[in-house]
C-alpha cells in the first residue's frame, strides 16, 4: 500500500461545509478483472489507495447523534476512527477502532456493513452512505503493512481461569477481552487451524488466510493458549472442562449442514457446502497437487441456495475450472441474502443465476455418481415468516439440468457435540441452539456462557463478536462476585427476545 499522502489536499478537505461533504462521491475500490480473477484465488478488491480512503472518510459530516454507532454489533465509535483517517492520522484511527474491535481486516471484508452501519447512516437518505467498511479495512491493512500492529494491553492476572471452546469469532472476541481484564484464557479448537468459520468457511478471494493468522497472531501474543485438534465432547465432556477452569464459554458455531430431504441427495457428487469449501479453504485442495487433499475438478456444477455461503461455493468452482456453474434459489433475486457485491462478484464471474428454481431430485448413473438435477420452476406466493414472499412450485414445471456436481448451501445447524454430551445444558428442541439469556449470554449450566451461531443459529461474524463481547462483559461480572442469576448486565438494556441477522436464509 503506497503511503504517500498530500497534507494540501487534507487541509483543504477539512474547510469543506457538510453540504460539499455530502457531494463527494462514495470511493471505489480498484479490483482484479474478472476474466483474470476467474483463474485465481487471489483477493478480488484491492483496498482503498491512502488517499481515496481520505476522501471517502471526509464525506463524514460527523453526527451529533451517529446511528452508525448503534448500528454496529460491537459499538465501534465510527465518527471517531473517520475523523481520524479524514485527517491522515491512520495510526490513530486504528487506534481508535481497536478499543472495541480487534479483527477490523476481517469484519472490513465479511461483515454485511450494508445492512447494518451504512444503512443507518445518515448520507443513505439522499445519497450513498460513508463506505465504513472499506475504511475499516483500510486503517486494518495500513497497520500490518506498515509494521505497526501493536498488542493490546493485558490486566493484572486475578488468578481467574477460563476455557473458550471454538476459536471462531465469537471464541476469539472472548478471549481478548477476558486477557484485558486479567484472566487466563485457553481456546480449545477442535480444528488444526485458528479462526473458525473465517478458516474453512470463507474463501481465499474474499479473506486471504494470512489475514486470519495475522490477527490471530495478535491473540497468541496476549498469552491466549490455543489448543489445536481439541475436541470438547470427545477428548473431553464440558464438565471436565469446569474441574479446571472457573467459568466456560460455548463459541461452537453452525457446523451441522443442512439437506432439503429429497432423493438423490446421498449420490457422489452431491456436497455440503460445508464439506466443498472446508476441502477448499482450510485443506487448501484448489492448490492440488501441492496440497495433498483432493477435490472434484467438475465441468458442470450446480450450487443450491442464494446466500453468502453459495455464493463463495460457486465462485469457488469457477475457480476451480468448472465450464458451467448454475446457482439454483427458489426466490428472486431481490430476496437473496447474500450480499450484493458477491452476487454482483458472481454474476461478473460467470456464473448463471437460475432464479425462481428449486430441486426436486437428484439423478444418476449407474454408478451412483449425480448426472443430472431435476428442477421445478416456482413463483412467489404471499409472505412467510421472515417477511419474503413465500416460493411455491409451479405445478408441471420440472425440467433436468446436466450436472457433475451439485453443492448444498441452504443452510447450517448449531454443532450438536458438546450439547449431546452434557447434562444441565438445555437446548431448544426445534432449532438445536443452547438456550441463551441474551442479555448476559449465561446458559442453564451455572459457569457456562455461549454465544454466536451456537446460541441463535447461523448468523454473520460481526454478529458473533458483539455476542463474545457481551459475554466477556458478563463473564468479568460473574468471575469477580459470583453471582449467576441476574437478568440482563447493569447499566444496559434487555436485548430483543430473539436476536436473528435480516439477511439469513
Amino acid at each position: 500500500m503506497n503511503d504517500q499522502i498530500d497534507q494540501k489536499e487534507i487541509e483543504r478537505l477539512k474547510g469543506l461545509k457538510n453540504k460539499e461533504r455530502m457531494e463527494i462521491p462514495r470511493q471505489k475500490m480498484p479490483e482484479q478483472h474478472p476474466e483474470e480473477r476467474r483463474s485465481n484465488f487471489r483477493e478480488v478488491p484491492h483496498g482503498l489507495p491512502p488517499m481515496s480512503a481520505v476522501l471517502e472518510a471526509s464525506r463524514c459530516i460527523q453526527c451529533k447523534q451517529p446511528k452508525c454507532i448503534e448500528g454496529c454489533p460491537v459499538g465501534i465509535d465510527i465518527p471517531g476512527f473517520i475523523a481520524r483517517v479524514a485527517a491522515g492520522d491512520f495510526l490513530g484511527g486504528i487506534r481508535k477502532m481497536k478499543e472495541t474491535n480487534m479483527l477490523p481486516a476481517i469484519c472490513g471484508r465479511v461483515c454485511p456493513q450494508e445492512s447494518q452501519c451504512e444503512q443507518v447512516c445518515i448520507l443513505a437518505k439522499r445519497k450513498e452512505p460513508v463506505a465504513i467498511g472499506r475504511l475499516e479495512r483500510f486503517v486494518a491493512d495500513w497497520e500490518r503493512e506498515q509494521g505497526k500492529m501493536e498488542t493490546p494491553r493485558v490486566g493484572a492476572p486475578t488468578g481467574k481461569s477460563v476455557g473458550v471452546v471454538g476459536c471462531g469469532p465469537a471464541g476469539l472476541t472472548v478471549a481478548i477481552d477476558l486477557r484485558r481484564a486479567g484472566h487466563e484464557v485457553v481456546i480449545y479448537e477442535a480444528l488444526h487451524a485458528p479462526g473458525g468459520v473465517l478458516m474453512y468457511g470463507i474463501p481465499e478471494f474474499r479473506l486471504p488466510k494470512k489475514i486470519v493468522n495475522a490477527e490471530v497472531d495478535v491473540v497468541r501474543k496476549m498469552g491466549v493458549e490455543i489448543r489445536y485438534n481439541h475436541i470438547v465432547g470427545k477428548l473431553e465432556n464440558l464438565d471436565e472442562l469446569l474441574d479446571r477452569h472457573d467459568a466456560v464459554f460455548l463459541g461452537t458455531g453452525a457446523g451441522l449442514p443442512w439437506f432439503m430431504g429429497i432423493e438423490g441427495e446421498n449420490l457422489c457428487g452431491v456436497y455440503s457446502a460445508n464439506e466443498y469449501l472446508t476441502r477448499s479453504n482450510l485443506m487448501r485442495a484448489y492448490d492440488f497437487p501441492r496440497a495433498d487433499t483432493p477435490i472434484a475438478r467438475s465441468k458442470r456444477v450446480a450450487v443450491i441456495g442464494g446466500g453468502n455461503v453459495a455464493m463463495d461455493s460457486a465462485r469457488t468452482a469457477v475457480r476451480l475450472g468448472a465450464e458451467e456453474v448454475y446457482l439454483v434459489y427458489r426466490r428472486s433475486q431481490v430476496e437473496m441474502p447474500a450480499r450484493d457485491e458477491e452476487i454482483e462478484h458472481a454474476k461478473e464471474e460467470g456464473v448463471i443465476l437460475k432464479i425462481l428454481h428449486n430441486p426436486v431430485r437428484y439423478i444418476g448413473d449407474e454408478k451412483g455418481r449425480v448426472i443430472q438435477a431435476e428442477c421445478i420452476r416456482m413463483e412467489l406466493g404471499e409472505p412467510d415468516a421472515s417477511g419474503r414472499r413465500r416460493p411455491v412450485p409451479l405445478e408441471g414445471s420440472e425440467f433436468v439440468i446436466d450436472v457433475d456436481t451439485v453443492v448444498v448451501a441452504i443452510g447450517n445447524g448449531p454443532n450438536p457435540l458438546v450439547p449431546a454430551t452434557t447434562k444441565g445444558l438445555d437446548v431448544d428442541p426445534r432449532r438445536g441452539t443452547i438456550k441463551t439469556n441474551l442479555n448476559t449470554m449465561h446458559t442453564s449450566k451455572k459457569g457456562v456462557f455461549a454465544g454466536g451461531d451456537i446460541a441463535i443459529g447461523a448468523a454473520t461474524v460481526i454478529l458473533a463478536m458483539g455476542h463474545g463481547r457481551k459475554a466477556a462483559r458478563s463473564m468479568n461480572l460473574y468471575l469477580q462476585s459470583g453471582e449467576w442469576d441476574i437478568e440482563y448486565l447493569p447499566g444496559e438494556e434487555p436485548a430483543p427476545e430473539e436476536e436473528v441477522d435480516k439477511k439469513k436464509s
